[in-house]
């Protein structure tokens, strides 16, 4: 499947929009994570606790994208977009929507 963040794909033309693919997870930050990431805070640098925590939730929504575009019948996804948002303290979501599309 194609994904993208523009309205078009070169080469390829639109023939039919589908609806809105989406994708979300909500991940929290564990006790371990968070005392190595306060020691961390102390001596500065990157915290790559929760670099990884992101990048595995921005995977997971992606991937459930995916699977509701395909569920949808689409060859597509355009127009992707990632947002976040904190649910409670240490917990947020992070979204990732797109337009499932048929191209031809």
């Amino acid at each position: 499947m194609i994904v993208t963040t523009t309205e078009t794909i070169p080469g390829k033309e639109i023939v039919e929009i589908l609806g809105i693919a989406r994708g979300s997870t909500v991940r929290a930050r564990n006790i371990g994570r968070d005392i190595f990431a306060g020691l961390k805070n102390i001596v500065g640098g990157e915290i790559s606790e929760y670099t990884r925590l992101q990048a595995e939730s921005r995977e997971q929504a992606l991937q459930r994208m995916l699977d509701d575009a395909e569920s949808l019948g689409a060859d597509a996804v355009v127009n992707v977009r990632m947002g976040t948002s904190m649910i409670m303290q240490g917990t947020s979501e992070l979204l990732v929507y797109g337009t499932a599309v048929k191209i031809r």
